[in-house]
């Protein structure tokens, strides 16, 4: 429930604090005073737009707060909260600030957080209904989120959600496979050919620097050759060969020896082991130059090769280096065009599955919403008679939509039909021309949801208009009856309604040195008696309407 509440420079308002309690509490006052000035403030702190006109004349900035008292349990609120890291016990504080440049703040127990998620805090804290609510129950569009409020079926809502969205991927996997198969169906001649000539040239991965290495080898040949006879013929011409000239120099190191004691053995040594490498040198060459044989066919072959790879990639536009993972692509593709049929039999079957666990999750929630459809009719007409409407009918249908309009909701569509006079039949509860049958018609339906509702606070503005005499009697007796389960804030001008509150304030705007100032307050319980006799007979009060007033009130 709404605690408190604080303004600061809103419009007329400079400041004001409100102080507010549980059950039915009043607020009247002359048209113009500024009571909705004080529904404005009041929506900022529930997430409603903020302009800088609202700012009040002469100052750089508005702010209002409000203190919230959780009694209950609140699901969609601590759900809301936990999905954005908040934290509250049982008081909730909500600030907001706007300065004249349009930057605003917004703060949720000292956390910053943005209008958005303030809107839907403020919906889980506060209902508002104004005199028509557009918004709310006029539109037919809300009468299915209405009744599976009132139907407290969450658990099987929220079955319905996940059956759904398993229904729908499901759904999407099967029409994916569809179009891929479909789509290599349409190319499965042009596979068929290329698969062929890829199993004839059959790429290889790295072929290509393999082959450009082998090509520049072949180009290169005869200087190769050419380069490994010189070094053979540096190694063992007579005249001039390394080998020959090693041995001589190893035989004289060996005289040397001879004379000297093996003094240079180890230069004899070194002698000793040049020469078996220049041996190993030498067959090595000779090896390469065995080995070089310079065929103008594989020349002609490896560029043939060359060619074939290069059209191949060419003609798929990829690198030769990607025509093995092509290749791999489209024998893919041939599987998945031979087990295709099969795969996708399974997702059919899935599919169907999950479609009829959706089925049987949304005929269980349209059995739980008929029920309380049922329950909820009973509960309006118990309100009627009493709100001089003993004529008058109130039914909650529900249809079954075609597939294709079926959604996380279920399948069902609900609207709410009311009857005025008797043999009128049920139309579209925004059909009814009356402002103050519609409020009646209202209040009964807001009297049963309110009773289920985790909304602590339900504020009605003006709802009463329209109406008079008994009737306006009966509203107030409702809103009384509503206030002792929730908080009910009532703006009113009917006096027969405002006899029934618990608390009453009263909303004045008066001139101070030339400015024009709207406050709020308290009224005692002599001042409430003399308010309702203003709003008996206007700005002069009679005695008479002092009289009907005590008896408004003592009724």
């Amino acid at each position: 429930m709404l605690k408190s509440l604080s303004i600061r420079n809103v419009v007329l308002i400079d400041k004001l604090d409100l102080d507010l309690s549980s059950g039915f509490t009043v607020l009247s006052g002359e048209t113009g005073a500024g009571k909705s000035i004080l529904l404005d403030s009041l929506g900022l702190v529930l997430g409603r737009r903020a302009e800088a006109s609202m700012i009040r004349h002469g100052c750089d900035k508005l702010s209002v707060s409000a203190v919230f008292e959780c009694r209950g349990p609140n699901e969609a609120l601590q759900k809301l909260c936990e999905e954005h890291d908040l934290e509250y016990d049982s008081e909730i504080i909500i600030s907001r600030s706007l300065a004249a440049d349009g930057r605003g703040k917004i703060f949720f127990n000292d956390y910053p957080i943005t209008q958005r998620l303030l809107r839907e805090i403020g919906n889980c804290l506060v209902e508002v209904h104004g005199q028509f609510d557009n918004q709310g129950l006029l539109n037919a569009e809300t009468h299915l989120s209405v009744l599976d409020a009132y139907g407290n079926y969450a658990e099987t809502l929220d079955l319905v959600r996940q059956a759904y969205n398993t229904y729908k991927n499901a759904q999407h996997l099967r029409q994916q496979a569809e179009d891929e198969l479909a789509a290599t169906m349409a190319e499965e001649e042009n596979l068929t050919h290329w698969l062929k000539e890829f199993a004839q040239v059959k790429p290889q991965a790295g072929e290509l620097a393999e082959l450009e290495q082998k090509r520049r080898y072949m180009m290169n040949a005869e200087k190769i050759v050419d380069g490994l006879q010189t070094a053979h013929n540096s190694l063992y011409q007579q005249n001039i060969g390394v080998r020959e000239a090693l041995r001589q120099a190893q035989a004289a190191i060996a005289r040397v020896n001879a004379v000297t004691d093996e003094k240079y053995g180890g230069i004899y040594e070194m002698l000793d082991t040049a020469l078996v490498n220049v041996e190993e040198a030498d067959t090595e060459i000779e090896g390469a130059l065995n080995e070089i044989d310079v065929n103008q066919n594989d020349a002609d072959r490896l560029e043939e090769r060359l060619f074939t790879l290069k059209d191949l990639a060419r003609k798929h536009h990829v690198t030769v280096d990607d025509l093995p993972a092509v290749w791999l692509d489209m024998e893919a593709k041939i599987a998945h065009l031979e087990h295709g049929r099969d795969d996708l039999e399974v997702l059919r079957k899935n599919e169907m599955q999950t479609r009829d666990a959706y089925m049987r999750i949304s005929r269980e929630l349209h059995e739980l919403r008929m029920a309380a459809a049922q329950k909820l009719d009973a509960g309006v007409m118990a309100e009627l008679p009493a709100l001089k409407m003993e004529k008058a009918q109130f039914k909650t249908q529900i249809m079954v939509k075609e597939e294709s309009k079926w959604n996380e909701s279920g399948g069902d569509e609900v609207c709410f039909l009311v009857s005025t006079n008797a043999g009128t039949p049920l139309g579209n509860l925004s059909k009814i021309a009356s402002g103050g049958e519609l409020a009646r018609f209202m209040l009964a339906l807001k009297v049963n949801l309110g009773r289920v509702g985790a909304v602590e606070t339900m504020i009605f503005d003006e709802v009463d208009t329209g109406i008079g005499g008994a009737t306006a009697q009966a509203v107030g007796e409702k809103l009384a009856a509503l206030g002792q389960n929730k908080q009910v804030l009532v703006v009113t001008h009917s006096p027969q309604v405002a006899a029934f509150g618990s608390n009453h304030f009263k909303v004045e705007k008066a001139s101070v040195d030339g400015i024009t100032l709207t406050s709020v307050r308290l009224l005692s319980a002599a001042e409430k008696r003399e308010e309702i006799a203003r709003m008996l007979s206007g700005e002069v009060i009679s005695d008479e309407a002092r009289a009907a007033a005590k008896v408004l009130i003592g009724a």
